[in-house]
Formats: structure tokens, sequence, C-alpha cells
């Protein structure tokens, strides 16, 4: 509380103080500001009144030398020696004035009459003005109009008046005036009105305020107009009253001075009237050239009170912010912590409730399930179909657990990437196993394309790759409806890392509801879910795609999306992956001549690429018809294909129909094998029956080809392929090093059943010495666990590869834990165990598992 009081009462003097010299401050330069102002109207008014009787003094010049060129007309033809105004005085005065460079000259009456010696006729402006002038004896310098619009300067001797005797007239009439003219831009260019605008314009305006000569093109008719637009759109109050000023100062042929702003910058105007005329000029002199010495002067006074003004809460500032300083972090701190409680409430809170839906639905089902059998247990088929959803709903749950670890490990730092030698023909294979039920469910279209496979084997996390992956073709099949299809292509291409590289493509695209545009811009957040019916419908936690991204960017990859709603979703990913080492050069066949049938051509032509590589000779077609129209060609010159690789999913004729039909023509002797993504076991039966010699699992690796054909090498007829048998391990023993006995019940009755025999031991303790009190070979692998009582799985592991009996170091020690992450797969290696099983167990894995070691 006192700190708040201290905080307080330090920021009330702060800004007190702020406001003094804030006030001191502005009243300083607002003083200073004016005397600047004040001297610059002065400086600028004595220098535009100079200019302007020195450009006044260049007009009277420039008139007096035109109005002695008029005289010089009289001269030349003098009006008392004129009786008749006949062709030969018109010629004489039209040589006189076009020596002169005069475009224009006139005789006018005193009734204002005019006759054209040479020139176009004009509309003398202010006529009546003119007159008068001319009558009077006087001379006097106007404008006239064309009649096309162009503008004259007039210059107008009086050549009538009562004690001389004017030009004869034809009418008869008196003359009263010579007139002649040039074009306006003549005065412009002999003043030089405008030559440089940054220091000063010159205007030529009639009493009325239009203008006579515009040096700026002013948009406006009159400058009284122009003056009251800008400067009521700049603010100044004042502009009116000056205006009138202005105007009243024109009518009475005085000199006039204002400033006002303009357009953002101040303008002073000097008007000043001409002789010899009816017009004013007026000066315009933008202040621009004189600020910078105004700002000069102004700002040394500024910078002075500025700088008294620093000294005075320099002190106070600096002591002010060593406290504020502290107390700043510490209320920053607090509020980041307020705003990270909130947001973590608010996902916490939606977490919760998205988990407590997805959770109890597979709870729900193995609950429900397991209640069903057991009412049930005389129906064999009803407990079946019950226990297959229960583990179905069990490995649901597994993977909302699995995700949450995941991000749990990935928010706190701890998620890490294993690099080991992995096979892409392998990690596909296993996908297409895993997802092959749930497509046929689903009734879904499913298929795998490989496309320039430049290696097989690459190195990088397999674990993840698949974590990957699986995500991706996850949301494909929840997202996908019935009947719908599902497709993945997998590439490669020269990787910008360098040879040693590869450039990998994974790209799973689907036909299903897809998502919104703005969804697409989250969708790698975690706990992000679309809200939409069909989305809410399905289970999931929303982390799968935040996970997927995370492990893409820690392998140094990308992932994008391609989607809209109802067309479906694409996504696209990329990784640059280090060449392993692999068996290409031994993968070589003989020269046959295959033929691959396949409605989509990109697979045609990958396939008989991959078969090129190992010395066989492909072709292709697109469909069954045209397969059979190839094959039967060849047959008739005795040239058959060595073996045909169909397609088992092809429009119009599919696999099992082009077989028939090859059999009808060709006959028994060429093999046939089908292709396909799916599980053949529905058609085997009937693929047999057609005259299918065998299978070939999509996606079609050069490795997957080699495999398959490859027992085709020492014999001109395939074998049938043997039927795969039940593993079989009687007469293996096992001890089991786990604390839970229902989990070690668990993997007594699975094991058991495919022939081991185990032993239990109940901590890590117990195991090393059961372990002890075994001879040599007695076991033939220990499985692990990690977590136990009195002893660990590691600190077991590790004692018994420091005993001194000869198969210490040799037995397989297996893990079998539900620490299943990477560091624990790592931590597991480092104590000397062979491998990792995590539970819940999956015991084709484990078996697997197993075998490697034992073949070892």
């Amino acid at each position: 509380m006192e700190r708040k009081k201290l905080i307080r009462f330090l920021w009330i003097s702060f800004s007190g103080l702020i406001a003094l010299c804030v006030l001191v401050f502005i009243g300083v330069t607002a003083a200073v500001i004016g005397q600047g102002t004040e001297t610059m109207n002065k400086v600028a008014t004595s220098y535009m009144e100079g200019m302007s009787i020195q450009i006044q003094n260049h007009f009277d010049t420039l008139v007096e030398k035109r109005m002695a060129q008029v005289r010089g007309i009289t001269q030349v033809v003098d009006p008392q020696t004129v009786e008749t105004l006949d062709e030969t005085v018109i010629g004489e005065l039209t040589a006189a004035g076009e020596l002169r460079e005069f475009t224009h000259l006139f005789l006018y009456d005193t009734e204002g009459n005019a006759v054209t010696i040479y020139g176009e006729p004009v509309e003398v402006e202010n006529q009546e003005h003119f007159l008068t002038a001319m009558n009077n004896g006087e001379t006097l310098v106007t404008v006239g109009t064309e009649a096309d619009g162009s503008m004259m300067l007039l210059y107008g001797l009086s050549v009538g008046y009562p004690d001389t005797v004017g030009y004869p007239l034809p009418s008869g009439g008196r003359c009263t005036a010579l007139v002649v003219g040039l074009p306006l831009e003549k005065l412009s260019d002999a003043l030089s009105l405008g030559a440089d605008a940054t220091m000063i314009v010159t205007h030529v305006i009639r009493p009325d305020g239009s203008f006579v000569i515009n040096s700026l093109d002013t948009p406006a008719e009159s400058i009284f107009d122009w003056l009251l637009l800008n400067g009521e759109e700049s603010g100044d109050w004042e502009i009116e009253t000056q205006v009138e000023r202005m105007r009243q100062a024109m009518t009475a042929r005085e000199s006039y001075s204002l400033a006002t702003e303009i357009k953002g910058e101040i303008r002073h105007f000097y008007c000043a009237p001409m002789g010899n005329t009816e017009w004013t000029m007026v000066c315009v002199m933008p202040h621009g050239f004189l600020d910078e010495a105004l700002n000069e002067m102004t700002g040394r006074s500024v910078g002075l009170a500025l700088i008294s003004c620093s000294l005075l809460v320099a002190a106070t500032i600096a002591i002010f912010f060593a406290y504020m300083r502290i107390s700043r972090r510490q209320m920053a701190e607090l509020a980041k912590a307020r705003e990270d409680a909130l947001e973590a409430s608010r996902a916490k809170s939606e977490f919760l409730s998205n988990m407590s839906h997805d959770i109890r639905t597979p709870m729900n089902a193995i609950i429900g399930m397991t209640a069903i059998a057991a009412a049930n247990p005389a129906d064999t088929g009803k407990v079946q179909d019950c226990l297959r959803k229960i583990t179905v709903s069990s490995r649901h749950l597994l993977g909302l657990i699995n995700d949450v670890l995941d991000m749990s490990k990935i928010e706190s730092g701890r998620m890490t990437l294993n690099r080991d030698l992995v096979s892409l023909r392998e990690t596909v294979e296993s996908l297409v196993s895993i997802v092959q039920p749930q497509v046929k469910a689903k009734g879904q279209s499913f298929d795998v394309f490989i496309q320039d496979i430049l290696s097989e084997n690459v190195y990088t996390d397999s674990v993840r790759l698949g974590q990957v992956l699986m995500n991706l073709l996850s949301n494909a099949l929840k997202f996908t409806p019935e009947g719908g299809s599902i497709t993945v292509t997998v590439s490669q291409e020269a990787s910008p890392k360098g040879a040693e590289y590869v450039r990998t493509h994974f790209c799973v695209q689907d036909t299903g509801i897809g998502m919104s545009e703005e969804f697409q811009k989250k969708i790698f957040h975690s706990f992000e879910r679309e809200d939409r019916t069909r989305v809410r419908r399905t289970e999931g936690t929303g982390l799968g795609m935040a996970i997927t991204k995370h492990i893409v960017d820690a392998a140094g990859g990308s992932i994008t999306v391609d989607s809209a709603q109802g067309r479906g979703t694409t996504f696209y990913v990329t990784f640059d992956m280090e060449r392993g080492a692999g068996d290409s050069a031994e993968m070589l066949l003989p020269d046959w001549n295959v033929l691959v049938v396949d409605d989509d051509e990109a697979l045609c032509r990958s396939a008989a690429a991959a078969l090129e590589e190992t010395g066989v000779h492909a072709e292709w077609a697109l469909d069954g018809a045209a397969a059979v129209e190839m094959a039967q060609r060849r047959h008739e010159k005795h040239q058959d294909y060595y073996i045909i690789l169909l397609d088992w999913k092809m429009p119009s004729m599919d696999g099992i129909q082009t077989a028939r039909e090859l059999r009808r023509r060709i006959g028994d002797e060429v093999p046939i094998l089908l292709i396909s993504a799916y599980d053949w076991s529905d058609i085997e039966e009937e693929a047999r029956a057609a005259g299918v010699s065998g299978f070939i699992s999509k996606p079609l690796f050069k490795s997957t080809l080699y495999l398959g054909l490859q027992p085709f090498a020492d014999a001109e007829q395939a074998p049938e392929p043997a039927l795969e048998t039940k593993a079989d391990f009687t007469g293996r023993r096992l001890l089991v090093a786990e604390d839970n006995e229902l989990n070690w019940e668990i993997a007594n009755e699975l094991l058991s059943s495919v022939g081991f025999a185990l032993d239990w031991a109940e901590n890590g303790r117990l195991c090393v010495e059961q372990f002890q009190a075994h001879v040599p070979g007695y076991y033939d692998a220990i499985l692990m666990d990690l977590r136990m009582p009195v002893m660990n799985g590691l600190e077991a592991a590790e004692a018994i590869r420091a005993l001194d009996r000869p198969d210490a170091k040799s037995i397989p020690i297996i893990a079998m834990t539900a620490d299943a992450f990477a560091e624990d797969v790592s931590k597991c290696l480092a104590v000397g165990m062979n491998g990792h099983v995590a539970k819940p167990l999956d015991i084709p894995e484990l078996l697997r598992t197993l075998q490697k070691h034992f073949a070892q």
C-alpha cells in the first residue's frame, strides 16, 4: 500500500513538473515565434514594397517605350499632312506598325468606332473609360479580346485632341485615337512575371479582382474569391475583413499589404496601382525562403528554453525512472501472468470440454460392449463383435492420450527427434495396412502413388514420420464421407541442401467436407477445431495438426494445406532427408517384357521407370481393353509378355475381368499379378479363379516390384505363394519384470498362446536375482518394465549387463513400458537394452521385435 502511495506521489510530482515546464516552454516559444513572425512580416513588406516599386518602374519604362513607338508612327505618317485615308496612307501606317512589331493597328473615332488598319478586330475592355481617356488627350494601356478569345494588350495614343487634327476617316468622322496591339504574353515576358516563383510572383488585377495576368494559373476567376476560399480552408477567420480592405485600397488606387495561409504556407500579398492603367499589381511572396532564417533564430531561442526546462527535470526524471523501472517490471510481469492465466484457463476449459466428450465416447463403448459381452457369453458372434468394438475404441482412446502427452512434451520443449535408417517402402506399407480396415468399413476409395523415387532408404525419425502421415490420414478418413476417395502420393526430387540429401514430398488428398479459409489459418494451433456440425460430431482433441506442425518444424520441413468447404482437403508435407545406404545395384532382373496396366498414367509411368531400372523392358496401358489388345498382338507374334501387372480397381473393366479375358485370349502361360492397395483376402478366391497368379501391394516402390517379380527369375511359372503360418515360439522362455499383476496376466496369456514360457519378477531386484539363479541360456529374452518399486527397469538392466556371466551381455532386454517418448527410448538404449515396445501392448509388434533379436 505504501509503495502505491509513493508511486502515486512520484507520478503527481512528475506530472506537475512536466506541466510547469511545458507551460514555460510554450510561453517562451510563443513569444519567440510571435516576435519572429512580426519581424518576418516587416522584412517581407519592406522587400515586397521595393520589388513592387522596381516592377512598377519597369512597367512605366516599358509603357513609355511603347508609347514612344506609337508616337513614332504619327511622326512617320503625320495626321496633319494626311488628307484622305487611302491605300497609300494605310500602307505607310502598316509598314510603320509592323516595323515596330505591333500585331494590330486601329483608328478610333470619338464615338468608339474602329477602323482596322491591319490585324483581327478587337473588342476593347471597358470601352467607355477608354474613349473618355482618348477624347481627353490621354495615353492609356488596356486589354482587348479577339473573336477567338485571345487577349491583346492595347496601347492608346490620343491623336484628335482639340488642339490637333487626327487622321481623316472614311466615314467622315473625326479620329480621336491611334491604338496598337500586342499579345498579352509580351507584357508577361517583358516584365519577367513569375520568372522565379519561389521568391516572388506578380499578378495584374482589374478593379473587380479578375486577372489580367495570372502568373501561376491560379484556379479562380477573381483573386478575391481565391483568397476567401483558401483563407477559410486554412482557418483564417479574418480573411473576409482583409479582402474587403484590399478591395477598398484597389478602388482608391492605394497600396495595401496582407499575409494569410494558403495551402499550408504563409504568403505575403502586396498591392500597388499601375500607372497609365486602371489595373493593380499584386506581388505574392511565400514565406518559405525566409523560413530558414526565421527557423534558425526561433530554433536557437526554443533550444535555450528547452535546455532550461530539461535541466529542471533531468535529475527528477532519473530518480523517478529508477523507482518506476522496478515497479513497471513487476506490474508488467503481473499483467502478463494474469493474461497467461486467463488464456490458460480459457484453453483449459475448452480442452477439458472437448476431452470430456471425446474420452467418454470410447469409454462408453468399452463399458457398454463389455456389459453386452458379459450378458451374452454363449453368443460367440456377439461376443466377438463386442471385443472388436472394444479394441477399436481402446485404440482411439489411446490415440487421444498419446496426443495429450505429445502436446505436453512439445510445450515443455522436451520433444526430440531420433535419426535412424528408414525404408520409405516399409513406412508407407505399414500405413496402408493400418488404414485398410477403416477404408473398407467406410466404403471409401483409397490409392497410393509413387513418383520419381531417388532413394527409398533415408535417415529420419521413423516414429515421428509415421505419426505425421498417420495424423493426416486419420483426418482424411474422419472427414471423408462414405464413397469418398483418399490418395497418398510420395515423390522425390534433388534437394537444395546437396547431393547427400533428397527432397521428399508427401501429399495426402481427400474429397471430404473440407474447411473454411478462416479455419485454415489456425488449423495448426493447439486445441483448435472448426465449429461446424459435421466436425463437432467427429471425435478428436484438436491437437493432431498442432503436433504434426511441431514435428515437421523440428525436422526442418514444411507443411501447407489447400482446402475449400465441400471440395476436400490436400496436405503437402516436404522434408529434406539424408540419403541412406541402399541396395539398388543388387535389384536386377532378367531382360523381360512386362506390361503394367492402371487407369492412372502417372502410376504407369512411374512403375515402368522403376522396372526399367531393374533391367526389365516395361510397357503400359491405361485400361483393361487396351491391355488385352496389346497382349493378344504379342501372343499372335509368339512374343508374349513375361509378366502382366494389373491394377485391381479400374473403370469399365477391372483387374479380375481383365485377367479373365486375358486368359481366354492368350492362355495360362503368362503370369498375371494383381496390384492393389487393399486387403485382397476377400477377392483372392475370385481372382485365382479368373487366372490371377499372385498379388503385389501398393505402393509400387522399385523394391516392391523387385521383390514381387524376383521369384519368377528362376522359373517360367510363378510358384503359388505360401500360406502365412502363425508364429510359433514353442521352447522359448521369457523373464517378465512387471509390478502390476493385471499387466503380467495379460502378457502371460497373450504370449503363452504363441508358445512362450514365461516367468514373473515383481520388481527390478527380483528380476536380477531370478536371472542370476538360472544357468546361462535358460532365458531367451527379458521383458522389462521401467517404473517398478525397489529397483526400476533402467537400474535392473544396468545390473544385468554388469554381471560376470556369458549371457549377461548378449541376452535381449526389451523395454515393455508406458513411458513411450523418444527420450525414454534413448534412456533404454543407453543402459544396454535392445529395444522398446510401448504399452498398451501391440502383440504383433512385440513378436516382430523378439523375432528380430532371436534371429541375430
